[in-house]
């Protein structure tokens, strides 16, 4: 007859803790321990203070201690951590202040993100540990841009990122498993391998065996360990990192063990079997070390107790100083100021020659890409065919033989991973430009973008320079997934900046300026007006400055503004109609002052772009000045966009849905108003 229970009904079979100290010193056997103990202590604390309601939310990493202090005690302290929020002994690991750390839990102004994330949501870059945010797996890609960092500047550091088990499943994590692969990164993902992802039981996440098989894929090793072994994760990792700052080779390492608590304290632990607690409690890393101490006669009961005593006083102290802190004052002003790096140099809007020369927007942008590059040699370009293909415009041809493959990378079609490379890259010191092979193609990356890139720099005052280069636009035949015109997509992400360029001139010096802005920044640029759009362009290098809208055609009539290749159109009818043409250049942040002094000039207003209308970003122009300048209108605003459709392939039919034909029209019912 047929076993009535469920496998994870049944008690497991468990290894029992056996440590090996494999000639480690007293000293350092101890230093582990007071490593192992600080964590769980600092949780009973916090256990009771949740239930007192004095501390908000709480995710325990009781029972995993093992994994987190034996990786940070093994690494050194150059080595960047990428942790979860089980992994406590990570922070404690690197010595972060009791004080700040608990502020930071508070939402106190005094913890490392001033009260404007949570727990372990945040960075210390002088700890070399870089937290998470709530998307599972998006910080995988993150620690492949810091060990290429390491590669680049020939240095031997390493980066560790934690993954749990559920969390694997994510398209982050294989994304960044094979880049690192790929590119021969010194990165040692871990997996926390503790039977469930919040409620979800491992039979219902995947059916392999183990982890480490998964390894095999992608050509790289897997290693398993018993994660509540603290030494043995300790002398597991301290071997891979030594190896790998050699030979550079990425690994998998997959740690065993079981969360003794809910997923967090407000969900409970009904959906796990009691047995399993039962069980996995003779495993308890800390009071098995403990033991094993003892029994060694490495420290006596005494001794242990000294130490809790004298741990449980720091902590206390710690949280009264928290208690006392004030809760924080709400600024406008600062919460508005923080949301972007202040840019430390000044643009370079003079020209130091004269000497110009035609170009394309093609070759003016590629023009001051090369210069950028020329200019910093820490700058890498990253995207798919980029090197010596020069990109499927052709916009970095060359590049590969005057800056080198470690510079100019191809990339796997891994949008999210290469996207987050670049974050762990500005994190560094280095900044990156990534092309999205198509605009369209970057929804594959969407998250790195608006949640990890945008959102970095309030959280924790991280620069983020990474410059995303988008292909943009219809009137090439080539459908619903290579046309789109997806700005409006950013333009509503504070910390993210949008840039959208129509002439040659334009698209160099914006270019040159993306690249040293240290902020994320949306750089698009119209496929169309690759080889048709020609102008006089400086030879030498400039940069104009981002969020600045130019006037390119005075009038007295209306106003039009406008942007990317949109502004084009609106020439062909507004020099003989005497309307003013703006071109946005920018579109976060958009430039308030020049349009709105426009149409105080001119009282009448047409927004005209190659979006589709609904959601555009025209409607945030028309608001605005419907909103502040009503009583300088003499009519409507008027917005001319392309329809709500996606985009179609055949000519005709996308022929109809730009609204280049329709601006005609629309101007004139504006003038006739």
């Amino acid at each position: 007859m047929e076993d009535a229970e469920t496998p994870s009904e049944r008690a497991p079979v468990l290894t029992p803790l056996r440590f090996d100290r494999k000639g480690l010193t007293n000293e350092q056997l101890v230093a582990i321990y007071d490593a192992i103990l600080l964590p769980r202590m600092i949780e009973e604390k916090s256990l009771l203070l949740l239930r007192q309601g004095k501390v908000s939310k709480w995710f325990s990493g009781i029972g995993q201690e093992g994994i987190s202090v034996g990786l940070t005690q093994a690494l050194r302290d150059s080595d960047y951590i990428l942790p979860l929020h089980r992994n406590l002994g990570v922070f404690t690991g690197r010595d972060m202040p009791l004080v700040k750390l608990f502020a930071q839990w508070q939402g106190k102004k005094a913890g490392y993100t001033k009260g404007r994330d949570r727990s372990f949501h945040f960075g210390s870059p002088d700890d070399r540990v870089i937290g998470m945010i709530s998307h599972l797996g998006a910080m995988l890609g993150v620690a492949d841009g810091l060990a290429l960092a390491s590669n680049l500047a020939k240095d031997d550091f390493v980066a560790a990122v934690f993954s749990g088990d559920g969390g694997a499943s994510e398209g982050d994590f294989h994304e960044a498993i094979n880049v690192a692969a790929v590119w021969n990164l010194p990165v040692i993902f871990v997996i926390e391998n503790n039977g469930y992802g919040l409620s979800t039981p491992s039979r219902d996440q995947f059916v392999c065996k183990q982890f480490i098989d998964k390894a095999v894929g992608y050509g790289i090793e897997g290693l398993q360990v018993d994660g509540n072994n603290v030494l043995e994760v300790y002398t597991t990792v301290r071997r891979i990192a030594e190896r790998m700052r050699r030979d550079k080779k990425p690994v998998l390492l997959e740690c065993m063990t079981f969360r003794m608590r809910g997923h967090e304290e407000a969900s409970g632990t009904k959906y796990v079997p009691q047995i399993l607690f039962d069980t996995w409690q003779s495993k308890d890393p800390v009071a098995g070390y403990e033991a094993f101490l003892v029994a060694e006669g490495v420290l006596t009961a005494a001794e242990t107790d000294r130490r809790r005593s004298a741990l449980k006083k720091s902590i206390e102290l710690a949280w009264d100083e928290v208690f006392a802190l004030p809760d924080v004052k709400p600024n406008v002003e600062e919460e508005l100021a923080d949301v972007y790096a202040v840019s430390t140099e000044a643009d370079e809007t003079r020209i130091a020659s004269t000497a110009t020369s035609s170009k394309r927007f093609v070759d003016a942008l590629s023009d001051g890409l090369r210069q950028a590059m020329q200019r910093d040699d820490k700058l890498v370009i990253m995207g798919q065919d980029v090197a010596e293909y020069g990109g499927v415009f052709k916009v970095t041809q060359g590049f590969v033989e005057e800056f080198g493959k470690d510079r100019v990378r191809n990339t796997p079609l891994c949008e999210s991973a290469i996207l987050g490379a670049g974050l762990g890259l500005a994190i560094a010191g280095r900044p990156s430009v990534v092309e999205m092979q198509f605009a369209d193609f970057v929804s594959c990356g969407f998250n790195q973008i608006v949640n990890n890139l945008a959102k970095t720099h309030y959280r924790w005052n991280q620069p983020v320079n990474v410059t995303v280069r988008m292909p943009t636009g219809a009137g090439t035949g080539a459908g619903p997934f290579h046309s789109q015109s997806n700005e409006a997509w950013f333009t509503h992400v504070p910390g993210l900046k949008v840039v959208y360029p129509s002439t040659p001139y334009d698209a160099k010096g914006l270019i040159a300026a993306a690249v040293r802005d240290p902020n994320p920044v949306m750089f698009f640029e119209h496929k169309v007006l690759y080889r048709s759009a020609t102008g006089e362009v400086p030879d030498a290098y400039y940069t104009l400055p981002i969020g600045k809208a130019r006037v390119v055609n005075e009038g007295k009539r209306a106003t039009i503004v406008t942007y990317g290749a949109a502004v084009h159109w609106c020439l062909e009818v507004a020099v003989e109609a005497q309307v003013e043409v703006i071109d946005l250049m920018t579109l976060l942040p958009w430039d308030r002052e020049t349009v709105f002094s426009s149409v105080r000039k001119t009282n009448r207003c047409m927004v005209v772009h190659e979006d589709t209308l609904i959601g555009g970003f025209g409607g945030e122009i028309a608001a605005s000045i419907g909103e502040e300048l009503f009583e300088h209108l003499d009519a409507p605003v008027i917005r001319v966009a392309s329809l709500d459709t996606p985009v179609p392939f055949n000519q005709a039919l996308e022929k109809q849905f730009l609204p280049k034909k329709r601006i005609t029209a629309a101007l004139v019912r504006l003038l006739a108003y």
